[in-house]
């Protein structure tokens, strides 16, 4: 028999709250995002996801899924699948008591498939929703999940207006469980910006866990990185990323439409400007600036797109080319070029790190990470290798550690992306997008005024 969400929306008993041994400051630094956790990771610690144990325990471990796309559950496209990551984490302990998703037929067929193989026991009893509120309303208290993962398109959350605000809607029916979000925070309007950050505040206020899905700070070699960095006790000067994607793959007409995936910045480089600020610290947005190359200009041709730009408005086609710098609050300098350029299948990203005698060159995070390090003393560059390394399974690991760690234990990892820091990620990735737009209007109105003349 459903009950109503009022009957289910008192904390469970696994959530974590505060105890008598809690002092007043150890709340507040909990609630706030802080912890005794290490903000990094030790390397040796991220282990390959064919080398985890799952996680012990008979108890079930009840999950929500929202979205049946790809992220969720693979594709041909790329390495996500977090459905994957969660059945080996947890074992037989998993059970995804709903999959939500206004494409009914779609998210049964990927059940369906689930239930074919060696993980039906995660599945068998699942039950497919349209909305979440349709969960609410239909759940019964066996149904309590202890982890909600959102992997719906950025465009319906990250705000606080009605049918855009999972996270809150989350917080309301299930106070004390934790969330997975995706990134990028959002893909709304820049002027919607205050709403992401009024929904971290409430993150931060209501004690929720909460991660967001930015998996390149869990590669070994991230965190092999901040490890040199926090033993040599040294401070960034400056960081370079690159990001050259190879655009004769994308077949999504929506990726090239800037009204519908807010553009390659926010919607693809926003990694790799997470991935800045992980290192440089905070961004003082005031000083970004940008410039673009777009696809009206002699250099934007590209001659093997799979889509048809024409049915684009030309107001809304995406730059080929942007390229950002500005400056971090510590006085860093920190700069960021994306490029849609190459044809095939294979990208092309590098990040480097300088500090005082320090060159950190991290290449091809996304498939097979290599990183190239100079110390002082040597000309020479040493290269690491990082095989089989699984930042997706390492973000989900340490997800679902915090869940279990009602103890905190200072030995669990903290985890790496709040949603507060997430926001800070799409502030640039936007101040990014708008500097661009900025100065290509400075031009188009010199030019102007130049053939008016």
């Amino acid at each position: 028999m459903s009950r109503r969400a009022s009957e289910l929306t008192s904390p469970p008993a696994f959530a974590r709250r505060p105890s008598a041994l809690d002092s007043p400051t150890s709340v507040s630094r909990r609630q706030s995002g802080a912890s005794s956790r290490r903000p990094s990771i030790d390397p040796s610690r991220l282990v390959p996801m064919d080398k985890a144990h799952h996680i012990g325990g008979s108890d079930d471990f009840n999950v929500v899924f929202v979205g049946a796309g790809n992220i969720m559950f693979g594709s041909d496209e790329g390495p996500w699948n977090h459905s994957f990551r969660f059945e080996h984490k947890l074992g037989p302990r998993l059970k995804v008591v709903a999959l939500i998703d206004p494409a009914v037929e779609r998210a049964t067929t990927v059940l369906q498939k689930k239930c074919e193989t060696f993980v039906r026991s995660a599945y068998e009893n699942t039950r497919v929703f349209k909305t979440l509120e349709d969960f609410v309303r239909n759940m019964s208290k066996r149904d309590m999940p202890r982890a909600i993962i959102v992997g719906s398109p950025p465009m319906f959350r990250g705000t606080i207006q009605p049918g855009r605000d999972i996270e809150s809607q989350i917080m309301k029916h299930f106070p004390g469980v934790a969330m997975f979000i995706e990134k990028p925070a959002a893909t709304g309007p820049a002027s919607e910006l205050p709403e992401a950050f009024q929904v971290a505040k409430a993150i931060n206020e209501s004690g929720t866990i909460c991660s967001v899905g930015y998996m390149l700070r869990y590669l070994r070699a991230v965190q092999m990185m901040k490890q040199i960095i926090n033993e040599n006790n040294l401070t960034v000067m400056a960081t370079i990323a690159r990001y050259a994607c190879a655009y004769e793959a994308i077949a999504k007409p929506d990726w090239w439409d800037k009204s519908k995936s807010a553009g390659p910045i926010i919607e693809q480089g926003t990694h790799f400007c997470d991935l800045s600020r992980y290192f440089g610290g905070e961004v003082d947005m005031s000083t970004v600036n940008a410039h673009s190359l777009e696809w009206d200009e002699n250099a934007g041709h590209l001659s093997k797109m799979s889509v048809d730009e024409t049915a684009i408005p030309p107001e809304n086609r995406i730059p080929r080319v942007t390229a950002a710098t500005w400056k971090y609050d510590s006085g860093a300098v920190g700069s960021f070029t994306h490029l849609v350029a190459l044809q095939g299948h294979d990208y092309s990203c590098e990040l480097e790190v300088y500090a005082d005698g320090y060159q950190l060159k991290l290449v091809n995070p996304y498939v097979q990470p290599v990183l190239y390090i100079r110390k002082p003393g040597s000309d020479i560059e040493e290269m690491h290798r990082f095989p089989d390394d699984d930042p997706f399974f390492s973000e989900i690991s340490v997800l679902i550690d915090n869940i279990e760690d009602i103890e905190e234990d200072p030995e669990t990892a903290q985890i790496l992306s709040s949603f507060e820091d997430a926001c800070k990620t799409y502030e640039l990735t936007w101040a990014i997008r708008l500097a661009t737009e900025r100065n290509r209007k400075i031009k188009k109105d010199a030019e102007a005024s130049t053939t008016a003349a």
